[in-house]
């Protein structure tokens, strides 16, 4: 989020300066490279590098220097309780306090908690030096891995919570460029906004993934139920695919912590507790679906694992399903094999387990294998050979948990397909 936000402020005509805890990165990006994947950012990079629009740093005394708007994007992992580490946050903080010495904008684009500003405000106010002035402002990031350039570039909406009209007039300045529609709020209405969008359409997940199990028992297509719901304008498809469950760094952390928050002021929500359980769930759902594809027994079965990044077009395994669904094959004593365009060093890094053979692509990962299991939906994957997965099978078994196959075709074809919620 920080270098997608660095990058296209730099695209729109701005001198933005860099800094990350992380040396090794920043180092990195001096040379030009980038250290995640996400299409059309590296070109972007590069480009204004090389026009000095964009500036990397090693500390945030030498990045806040000249900045008039300072930009925090730091992590916010969930702990064990659910509620949102703001270590980062405050470490930050500290160090803007320390070293601002002129009017500063300092703006959470991270996703913090309700209320988090009042703490961010104070915690300057108390470190800094000189009395220097400043404004807070909360402008969360409606980022998707995969996209967040044109996320970025074409935005629904920016929203923008302050409290005085200096900082207003700053950030409508500062996105003017992109013309688009702005909601403007109170600092608590922004961080309120961020975790309530991010609920909401976790919610819409685990609605028609429950639907999805409804359709199975029934005899009805998830497909065709989703299609007949999201063609009502005000509920729409998008978010409406039934599957394995959501991960990455933003659901399962938001809906975490927006959890915890609502516990801590006395408002449990309980429809969003339903929302994790429902997620947690559909995974053990696609596990029993290739425990019955392979008449009841995983133990000694060599399955094929395609897709391991949480969503396709980024390498990022935060809370892959893949992660948990691997682990729990490996426990019940399969072989498996995996590939995957992009994330497969990462998948390596986050499983550390030397029992899973990652392969150059999907075809040497399928060789062999008893069953087929499709857990991230790359297009690579809509678009490949089916005659010649066929015969590189052991037997012909397919369980999609994308439903990025039509079952028609796949039963024609031979193949014994399962998907989520769909009729065969």
């Amino acid at each position: 989020m920080g270098l997608v936000t660095g990058a296209c402020f730099a695209k729109l005509g701005n001198t933005v300066i860099c800094t990350d805890s992380d040396k090794t990165k920043i180092k990195a990006l001096k040379k030009g490279d980038v250290p995640i994947y996400e299409p059309m950012l590296k070109g972007i990079i590069r480009k204004y590098r090389r026009m000095k629009r964009l500036i990397f740093v090693d500390t945030i005394e030498e990045a806040i220097k000249s900045a008039k708007v300072i930009f925090i994007c730091v992590g916010t992992p969930s702990r064990e309780n659910g509620e949102a580490d703001l270590s980062n946050i405050e470490k930050v903080c500290h160090e803007i306090a320390r070293h601002m010495h002129s009017y500063k904008l300092i703006v959470e684009k991270s996703t913090v908690p309700v209320q988090t500003g009042e703490w961010v405000k104070d915690t300057i106010r108390f470190f800094r030096k000189k009395k220097v002035k400043f404004d807070i402002a909360c402008n969360p990031e409606f980022l998707r891995e995969g996209s967040a350039i044109k996320d970025f570039m074409r935005p629904d909406r920016v929203v923008i919570g302050v409290e005085t009209k200096k900082a207003k007039k700053l950030m409508l300045k500062l996105y003017k460029p992109l013309k688009a529609p702005m909601s403007i709020t109170t600092i608590k209405g922004a961080e309120i906004v961020k975790h309530a969008a991010n609920a909401f359409l976790a919610t819409k997940i685990s609605f028609i993934n429950e639907i999805s199990n409804i359709c199975e028992a029934t005899g009805a297509d998830v497909v065709e139920v989703a299609r007949g719901i999201g063609m009502d304008k005000r509920i729409s498809e998008n978010f409406f695919n039934a599957g394995i469950g959501f991960g990455g760094s933003c659901f399962p952390k938001d809906v975490d912590a927006f959890i915890h928050i609502c516990d801590k002021l006395g408002h449990p929500f309980r429809l969003l507790e339903d929302v994790k359980r429902i997620n947690i769930q559909q995974k053990h759902v696609f596990i029993d679906k290739i425990r019955r594809s392979l008449n009841g027994k995983i133990k000694g079965k060599k399955i094929c694992v395609l897709g391991l990044s949480f969503k396709p077009d980024t390498d990022d395994m935060r809370n892959a399903p893949s992660l948990d669904i691997i682990k729990k094959l490996l426990n019940e004593k399969a072989v498996v094999k995996a590939y995957d365009p992009q994330a497969m060093e990462k998948a390596g890094e986050e499983l550390g387990d030397k029992r899973v053979k990652f392969c150059e692509d999907a075809y040497s990962a399928a060789r062999g294998c008893d069953c087929l299991a499709i857990v991230t939906e790359w297009n690579e994957f809509k678009k490949i050979n089916l005659k010649k997965i066929k015969k590189l099978l052991k037997r012909p078994v397919i369980v999609d948990g994308r439903n990025i196959y039509d079952p028609a075709v796949m039963k024609k074809s031979g193949f014994m397909y399962t998907g989520i919620g769909r009729r065969i």
